[in-house]
């Protein structure tokens, strides 16, 4: 018996060995040598600004020319992209992509801490570069993305990734960027999203909001003794909030509930709040302009909230905001968030038949998130100086029809757009000789 079992698994290895790899995340792009001319498209700088005829220049990572006509003469390689469009590099909020694979296994998932308070959970450092869902999005036109725990009632910290990288060392974009709180909600809605119920009061919320409160109020006085002997983890992660080197990024949906989340916030010197969610924004523009917060909008492919709005209200809210001058950006939270989260484009493309242009609703992707995580000194558009992170499609990036993403470069690093669903295409094409 020993004997056999030992032939089966030299069989087995031997047969590991032979079998081609077919599924492979492809190698980070190498860093740029040489200039790159992008010449002939037409250029969406992202704030806004469409360019025909247009060229983009970059050098050493970073955009050095941008412009219609003739692009600046130098060495280097150029890109013949006339009849192509040009953009910024799409950002993903509110993601916990690279911190889940399958949602079904558990092994897999690694994105939410055991108990409630959980300010020093990094997100950054359970990022996983060689998930088979990155190249995915990357095939769509995303290029960075703000990898974000789960659960709590403070999740944890999230981090700005780029999604071309070696590991997580490589990939961070901006570390620690914001701190996640999950806000009780005053009611609870019952039933489930086809057959939705009513509301009932949520009875344990006075308890969580004083555990938040005391949290932020230990915390603020932690964050003013210049010298603790007394060092602690969760309230040391908690610091940054109060000097305004991270966020506090507030998830919940109704509007009053909201502005008891920012007054608490502000009471104990928390410096930028962003609220994630926002179902109920419209009924309050004016308080999130006064107050200079932006909203994450969730996807807008849902019903609305309540029996009485209008079932197209997820779809106008981003109109509303772009009147009112809130700085607002989308998400795709919710089922199947990761998987999905490759379809943002085209969320944003579906607010354009509900008010918003269409460089508005680009420009809530690029410039807006950008914006809203503090980088858009860096990235978001199409500008000299900001680093090269830049796709080119043959057709309209918001529109799922014409969306075919051809290049793309992560400061200025070429970027392979190869990935798992196009390679099991090409299998199963030379399968059944399918062109």
């Amino acid at each position: 018996m020993r004997k056999l079992r030992w032939f089966w698994y030299l069989l087995g290895l031997v047969c590991l060995v032979h079998q081609p790899v077919l599924a492979q995340v492809p190698s980070p792009g190498a860093v740029q040598k040489e200039r790159i001319v992008l010449l002939g498209g037409t250029i969406h700088v992202g704030n806004g600004q469409v360019l025909d005829n247009g060229f983009v220049v970059f050098e050493a990572g970073k955009i050095t020319a941008v412009g219609q006509g003739t692009a600046p003469t130098g060495a280097g390689k150029v890109i013949d992209v006339k009849g192509k469009r040009v953009y910024p590099g799409l950002i993903s909020l509110n993601t916990p992509l690279g911190l889940t694979e399958v949602d079904a296994v558990r092994a897999t998932v690694d994105m939410t801490e055991s108990g409630n308070l959980n300010p020093n959970a990094r997100a950054l450092i359970a990022y996983n570069t060689d998930s088979d869902i990155i190249p995915t999005i990357r095939s769509n036109g995303i290029l960075l993305a703000q990898t974000t725990p789960r659960g709590g009632l403070l999740s944890g910290t999230s981090s700005v990734v780029q999604l071309d990288a070696w590991n997580w060392e490589d990939a961070a974009y901006k570390a620690d960027d914001a701190v996640h709180i999950n806000f009780p909600p005053s009611f609870q809605r019952t039933g489930w999203w086809a057959e939705p119920g009513g509301s009932e009061k949520n009875k344990e919320r006075e308890k969580a909001v004083q555990i938040i409160e005391t949290l932020l109020s230990d915390a603020s006085n932690y964050a003013k003794q210049s010298n603790s002997k007394d060092f602690n983890i969760k309230l040391e992660s908690l610091k940054g909030l109060f000097d305004g080197r991270k966020k506090l990024f507030v998830h919940l949906e109704a509007a009053q509930d909201f502005i008891e989340a920012h007054k608490l916030s502000l009471k104990y010197g928390v410096k930028q709040v962003v609220w994630v969610g926002g179902n109920e924004c419209h009924l309050i523009v004016d308080y999130l302009k006064q107050n200079n917060v932006a909203v994450v909008l969730e996807r807008l492919y849902r019903l609305p909230d309540k029996m009485d709005d209008d079932v197209d209200l997820p779809y106008r809210q981003p109109y509303l905001l772009q009147q009112a001058g809130v700085i607002y950006s989308f998400d795709y939270s919710g089922d199947m968030e990761v998987m999905g989260s490759r379809n943002l484009p085209f969320v944003a493309g579906a607010a354009v038949r509900y008010g918003l242009t269409k460089e508005q609703a680009l420009g809530a992707i690029s410039l807006n998130a950008a914006r809203i995580l503090g980088i858009d000194q860096r990235v978001g558009s199409l500008e000299v100086g900001k680093d090269a992170n830049i796709v080119v499609s043959d057709g309209d990036l918001l529109d799922v029809a014409t969306n075919k993403v051809g290049l793309a470069f992560i400061q200025g690093r070429s970027v392979n757009l190869d990935d798992k669903q196009k390679q099991l295409n090409r299998k199963f094409a030379e399968k059944y000789g399918v062109k």
